[in-house]
């Protein structure tokens, strides 16, 4: 059990990150590749990237085995993915030395820890460059589906926060976490507690996240807990698909009908959301959301400098009879990295 003890303080400093956290995603999902084939919902995603990873892959492979202790240098809670990378090159060298000697512990030292552990220079540079090439590679091409549902259950959380307090959040996080103020109690494979003494805590919802939560193993780092992005497993399986689902784009128009499936698909969006995956500008976002809101398609709300687009019922519904075959996901080829002008 991993309990997790809050100040009055703390409950005043409880974030949700932004959106996915790439080197969470990353750490994850290398979790899941080592996994089982046929596992209900990562099996068919394992099997299509096994063949994809570039070589640099191993390298991360070894640094996160799929049992035990990974190294807390790897999960920077950036999110963009070049900052983590700067992150995690940045690490200190006594961080490493730390991190890689828990690791050796767990599985065996290894030749190729010791000039990472020393803080080698281009050992360091070369986790950087495996973790741009794997997010290019195997995170960029599903990155709108892994943040639809992160944003998904972001959205369900701050609807919990605003119809019934910090309790209600922390309470509905998920069926292994219990909140007994001023205590969140997490299953655990091991006993731990983690005071945040004032510090605060960042919850992760993710996509790759499965089984059970998950805290950093130094609670000395800013705190953080990750769990699973999955309020009804439907969120992570890609829906089948028909050539069946013009019908709403003749009644709305293609761009107007894709903004609105977007905002139902993940139960809430932000206007930034919707220029990024739709590959449209801010003012056409814009003119196409003030039309579905005065439709009564869908609700605003601001919150600080963010609007944020959420579903009605009526568009919700509109959608349904629109939209049984719908189109298969967008994918975009993900932009260049540093990665690129490294190989």
């Amino acid at each position: 059990m991993l309990r997790i003890h809050f100040t009055s303080e703390d409950v005043g400093r409880i974030r949700i990150a932004a959106g996915p956290v790439p080197a969470w995603e990353m750490l994850l999902s290398l979790h899941a590749l080592r996994g089982p084939a046929d596992h209900g919902i990562f099996g068919p995603w394992r099997a299509r990237t096994l063949g994809a990873l570039d070589p640099s892959a191993r390298l991360l492979l070894s640094l996160a085995p799929p049992r035990g202790y990974s190294p807390d240098f790897l999960t920077p809670a950036d999110n963009d993915v070049e900052a983590a990378v700067d992150a995690v090159r940045s690490t200190a060298r006594e961080r490493l030395r730390t991190d890689l000697t828990l690791l050796a512990g767990q599985r065996g030292a290894a030749t190729w820890m010791r000039p990472l552990a020393e803080g080698d220079a281009g050992a360091v540079r070369r986790v950087g460059t495996a973790m741009l090439r794997y997010h290019q590679r195997v995170l960029a091409p599903a990155w709108d589906r892994i943040h639809a549902v992160v944003a998904a259950e972001r959205a369900a959380r701050a609807a919990d926060l605003l119809d019934g307090g910090v309790e209600r959040m922390l309470s509905g996080l998920h069926p292994q976490i219990r909140w007994e103020a001023p205590v969140l109690s997490v299953a655990y494979p091991v006993r731990k507690d983690l005071h945040l003494g004032g510090r605060g805590l960042l919850l992760i919802p993710s996509y790759f996240c499965w089984g059970r939560p998950i805290a950093l193993y130094d609670t000395g780092l800013d705190p953080v807990l990750v769990y699973p992005a999955n309020r009804g497993a439907h969120r992570l399986v890609e829906p089948a698909h028909t050539s069946d689902g013009d019908s709403l784009a003749r009644l709305l128009g293609a761009t107007r009908a894709a903004v609105l499936e977007e905002i139902v698909a993940a139960e809430g969006v932000t206007g930034a959301d919707i220029v990024r995956r739709l590959h449209i500008s801010a003012a056409s976002a814009s003119e196409h959301a003030t039309v579905l809101r005065q439709s009564g398609l869908i609700v605003s709300h601001r919150t600080a400098n963010t609007v944020w687009h959420l579903p009605t019922p009526l568009g919700r519904a509109v959608l349904d009879g629109g939209t049984r075959g719908r189109r298969p996901p967008r994918t975009y080829p993900p932009r260049p990295t540093e990665a690129d002008r490294v190989r």
